[in-house]
């Protein structure tokens, strides 16, 4: 099998687990944090600097990738890999939660979702199976079924309308994918905060056998008390065997609840975002680099730290770069956030195979 995941370590405490996930451009291990490249970049930073980083699988984005530049100018290039010039796992999410989220005028049918290009004005009508063609050609190694998305502030009946239509569009993009031995198609389970929806969304996606699934609409606007409640509830739902991703989770609290639970994958849009304000995480606390404390500070961002920013750089030239506004700045932020969640990831899947899991992150759990 092209993609398998083997478990190589559980803990004793908790339902984390450590293991690797195996694609057709390599291996992931995890738990791993996935960093995002929306438009086929991770913003600001070089393929070798993601090396670097020790990013594993990277992210690109269905909906944005098709308004531009294309899929049909990717797939001339020989894919996404080529395109950007990175020979590592890539995920593309299916553009269902840009396109709720983000497109004006929409038209939500059980046939699809209709909505108005940002880029030129054109009529766009987006079904799982165009969803999943557009995905086929940009060549990633895990594809994204099109799911509904429905917001924090949905009412049941919408969450519930949102669960059928989530499993009625899985079979279709099923039906739709053409490349299963190249590219993995995971399933996304909805049923927003209310654990008979998710419990069903989960038991009719797992019907499907596919190699992964992942859980989506938790990152919508809910309170991270919900957040945690229907990770806790869903996960162990999902089968022991394949790869679990949640979906647009990246704060270090929210991935060692995840972890506990039983979940492998992890991605969030927060370091390059906080990267190109001026912020910078620092053991997971956020801290901004534009303030005049950090005029004079010559220390490391964080001395404990190994990436490239950490063993080049101060604090004051970090500061003087944001405050000039300097693209180096943010690229050297940037840089650094990245880092800094992989590596705790890296951490937390050591911990797991020492069996020190809730030794060393337990108190995240409180």
């Amino acid at each position: 099998m092209v993609f398998q995941y083997s478990l190589i370590a559980s803990c004793t405490k908790t339902r984390a687990r450590a293991g690797v996930f195996s694609t057709p451009h390599g291996e992931v291990e995890t738990p791993r944090f996935m960093p995002v490249g929306t438009v086929g970049t991770v913003k600001g930073i070089t393929p070798a600097q993601l090396q670097s980083a020790h990013a594993q699988m990277i992210l690109g984005n269905t909906y944005h990738l098709h308004i531009q530049p294309g899929e049909e100018i990717i797939e001339k290039a020989g894919g996404l890999h080529n395109f950007m010039g990175w020979q590592q796992p890539i995920l593309t999410d299916s553009g269902g939660f840009q396109v709720f989220s983000l497109a004006d005028l929409r038209q939500i049918t059980d046939d699809g979702v209709k909505f108005r290009s940002p880029k030129d004005g054109r009529i766009i009508n987006m079904t799982p199976e165009n969803s999943i063609r557009i995905q086929n050609s940009l060549g990633a190694d895990v594809i994204m079924a099109f799911d509904e998305c429905p917001p924090a502030t949905a009412t049941k009946e919408e969450v519930v309308k949102a669960v059928k239509r989530t499993t009625a569009w899985l079979e279709r993009c099923i039906s739709a994918h053409k490349k299963p031995e190249q590219q993995a198609l995971f399933g996304i389970v909805q049923g927003g905060i209310y654990p008979e929806l998710r419990t069903q969304s989960a038991k009719e996606l797992i019907e499907f056998n596919l190699p992964g699934y992942a859980i989506g609409g938790v990152s919508v606007g809910e309170k991270p008390e919900l957040i945690h409640q229907i990770v806790q509830w869903t996960t162990p739902l999902l089968p022991s065997n394949k790869p679990r991703y949640l979906m647009g989770v990246g704060s270090y609290k929210e991935m060692v609840v995840a972890i506990a639970s039983g979940i492998d994958l992890f991605d969030c849009v927060i370091p390059t975002r906080l990267g190109r304000h001026g912020a910078a995480l620092v053991q997971g606390e956020r801290i901004n680099l534009k303030n005049a404390q950090y005029k004079e500070d010559f220390t490391p961002l964080d001395p404990e730290c190994d990436c490239y920013t950490c063993k080049n750089f101060t604090r004051a030239y970090l500061n003087h770069l944001i405050r000039a506004k300097e693209m180096l700045g943010y690229i050297l932020l940037s840089l650094h956030n990245i880092y800094e969640l992989i590596n705790f990831t890296r951490k937390i899947r050591q911990a797991i195979i020492n069996d020190s899991f809730v030794e060393e992150f337990g108190h995240y759990l409180n």
